[in-house]
């Protein structure tokens, strides 16, 4: 690569971070600076100022689902994060789970996006056996659309479930009643630990007054109905009062402090050490045009301690790069497809970011051995999908990728996934894709998602449209052919982008390449505090 075509793929990436983070400064206003004005009016912080104020100074916040609803919900004014702030963070050193009603979003509603949310956050206090925190301040069900967030098994009230299981499981849960809490959200704090109420700006009601005087013809206050004094001086629902929220905040962090040490996985750690190889060559590395090749080994170079990779089966299987590294000390096998044009020993060339038979069985006989060895996976996908035609269907790629399949999907190892580039087809599912339960899964802003390429997509599509017209009659001119090409490519585009996948939680976050070490770590150190306790077995594997 020259020195002009690093210098303007580094140019192109940078352009990328900077209206990500444009994009995420208008998201993290939330309802807007009126509605913080108001919040702030009302003696009470807002979402991100609880948080900032609870976790631990200078400490690491990772933020989760930052672009969950972005662009969704435009008929009710959007849904800025969901409306609800989430992450893991550290509270007296100890990290949790982190979940924030933003009431500056219709009141903190809770749209079909926000119960997603809710659930992938007690999805990961769940896998990994953290305290998790909810500082509530939500007036409820968006009523507009209670039928997309109600009834189903992934609706509101898996969250109360969620609830029970967790308690059973023995993990740690604090709520922190901080402005309205009603109906049957009314539960989820209840079904806490232990709860706090702020005085004078917060209640807690199955219905509030309104409700009550039209069901039963009576006349009460709200303070009165549900109240902090009403709840921890006559009912006893609640726990704490709490004078305002930074008391509340206080009193999370005190209960947080006496927290005993639970029993760790024991995932390898040393000292860390940063990569020799500036790290920020990774936006020259990474080209702008994504259907271009590079070598895969250049980025894992610069994310890993020392630079240091331990390369598996190094000669075969080239289309998939496996080996053993370190992210901040703690050990990682490491799965990543091989974007450069390979030249096997039979001197045929493989594709770059297509998975090939010998590729996926060395992949398979790695996963197994780190399984074996007590080493979490970190899968890193750029990838197009598996080789299709005669020769590949021959020599069995679908039984050899299902063998790939296989042993990602029952390994016991936390799996964690990065998404650099392409994420095509049966390719993001054997690199671990959201369907397979990665710890955390993230993307860069270059990332792709879909079930095939753009133009492919297009060209079949296309197709389809053409035949659909001929069908009826019609007739399409090279005019008309190429305005349905170019309509079908800008919507699938505007699909496939790494903002869509995120703002339906199909990714949890997008991040500055930068940020890649960080939070992988973090996420090890979260799953090391839950104990593996099943057996790797990668099911029935062809041979």
């Amino acid at each position: 690569m020259t020195n002009l075509e690093f210098n303007k793929n580094d140019d192109k990436m940078r352009l990328l971070i900077s209206d990500m983070n444009r994009k995420l400064g208008k998201i993290h206003l939330g309802g807007g600076k009126d509605k913080i004005e108001k919040t702030h009016k009302k003696n009470k912080l807002t979402a991100r100022e609880r948080i900032e104020y609870l976790i631990d100074k200078d400490s690491y916040f990772f933020e989760i689902g930052s672009f969950a609803g972005y662009e969704m919900y435009p008929e009710y004014g959007g849904c800025p994060c969901g409306g609800v702030i989430g992450g893991i963070g550290y509270i007296k050193n100890k990290q949790c789970v982190i979940v924030a009603n933003d009431a500056t979003v219709k009141a903190g509603a809770w749209f079909p996006i926000t119960g997603k949310k809710n659930l992938r956050l007690q999805e990961i206090a769940m896998e990994n056996k953290l305290p998790i925190i909810y500082l509530v301040d939500s007036a409820g069900v968006f009523l507009p659309m209670q039928d997309e967030i109600f009834p189903d098994k992934e609706h509101f009230g898996r969250i109360f479930r969620n609830n029970a299981k967790m308690s059973s499981m023995g993990i740690t849960q604090i709520a922190a009643i901080m402005g309205s809490c009603v109906a049957g959200g009314a539960y989820l704090p209840i079904m806490s630990d232990e709860s706090i109420i702020v005085d004078k700006t917060s209640s807690i009601f199955l219905a509030g007054s309104y409700l009550v005087k039209a069901a039963i013809g009576e006349d009460i206050d709200n303070e009165s109905l549900g109240g902090a004094t009403t709840h921890c001086e006559i009912s006893g629902v609640t726990d704490y009062k709490a004078t305002d929220d930074k008391d509340a905040l206080n009193k999370i962090k005190s209960i947080i402090s006496k927290i005993g040490k639970s029993s760790k996985a024991g995932f390898n750690r040393i000292t860390a050490f940063p990569p020799e190889k500036n790290e920020k060559e990774i936006y020259g590395i990474i080209p702008r045009d994504r259907s271009k090749p590079y070598n895969t080994k250049k980025i894992i170079n610069r994310i890993v301690d020392k630079s240091d990779f331990e390369e598996y089966k190094k000669g075969y299987g080239k289309s998939i790069i496996c080996g053993y590294a370190r992210i901040e000390g703690w050990a990682v096998g490491i799965v990543a497809n091989q974007r450069e044009i390979i030249k096997t020993k039979k001197g045929e060339l493989q594709f770059g970011g297509v998975i090939y038979s010998d590729s996926s069985d060395k992949a398979a006989r790695f996963i197994a051995n780190c399984n074996q060895k007590k080493i979490p996976l970190l899968f890193i996908q750029d990838v197009t999908g598996f080789m299709v035609g005669s020769k590949s269907e021959h020599g069995g790629i679908i039984k050899d990728g299902a063998k790939m399949v296989n042993a990602m999907s029952n390994s016991v190892v936390p799996k964690f996934t990065i998404i650099i580039g392409n994420s095509y087809g049966a390719g993001n599912y054997a690199m671990c894709g959201k369907a397979y339960d990665p710890r955390i899964i993230i993307s860069w802003p270059t990332a792709k998602l879909a079930v095939m390429g753009g133009s492919q997509a297009a060209k079949v599509l296309l197709q389809i449209e053409k035949a659909s017209i001929k069908s009826k009659g019609g007739e399409i001119s090279k005019e008309l052919e190429e305005k349905i090409l170019k309509d079908i490519q800008e919507k699938y585009n505007h699909q496939t982008s790494a903002y869509y996948a995120a703002s339906r939680l199909w990714i949890d976050e997008i991040i500055d390449p930068i940020d890649t070490r960080k939070v992988i770590a973090l996420g090890i150190e979260a799953a090391n505090n839950s104990p593996i306790t099943e057996k790797y077995n990668p099911g029935v594997i062809q041979s």
